[in-house]
């Protein structure tokens, strides 16, 4: 059973797919959304030296570009365009949805904390330090 301080959560997790046609892909970052709460965040890799290690042959300087892109527009970053000035959840919704890209979503998945920055941390921890490691 939950207490007060717990929070519900939805959250997916960013990936790299090198050939979509094959559908291998590397985790890259996590967002983290609790409506309740008015929480939206995104913890991704954008570190040049470690995308080129973790996806030796593509481009890392553009595939930063797209993530920092996405950290823009996760925080609503009016110069990221159009997108970025929605509400939070329109966000989350267009950061996950399903697309045939070369940067790409897990499904979403629900959950509950009592601290919501922690769990955006401990989920890329999972999902993207231990899973790429």
């Amino acid at each position: 059973m939950s207490g007060p301080s717990s929070h519900a959560y939805d959250f997916a997790v960013l990936r790299v797919v090198p050939r979509v046609h094959l559908g291998a892909f590397v985790n890259v970052g996590v967002v983290l959304h609790a409506r309740s709460a008015e929480f939206l965040a995104l913890r991704v890799l954008t570190d040049e030296a470690a995308l080129h290690a973790r996806l030796p042959g593509m481009d890392a300087d553009l595939l930063a570009r797209y993530l920092r892109a996405s950290e823009a527009i996760c925080a609503g970053d009016a110069n990221a365009g159009p997108v970025a000035l929605a509400p939070p959840s329109e966000r989350f919704h267009w950061l996950t949805a399903p697309r045939s890209d070369v940067l790409q979503s897990s499904p979403v998945h629900e959950g509950m904390c009592a601290d919501l920055q922690f769990e955006l941390e401990r989920l890329y921890g999972i999902y993207v330090e231990l899973a790429n490691g």
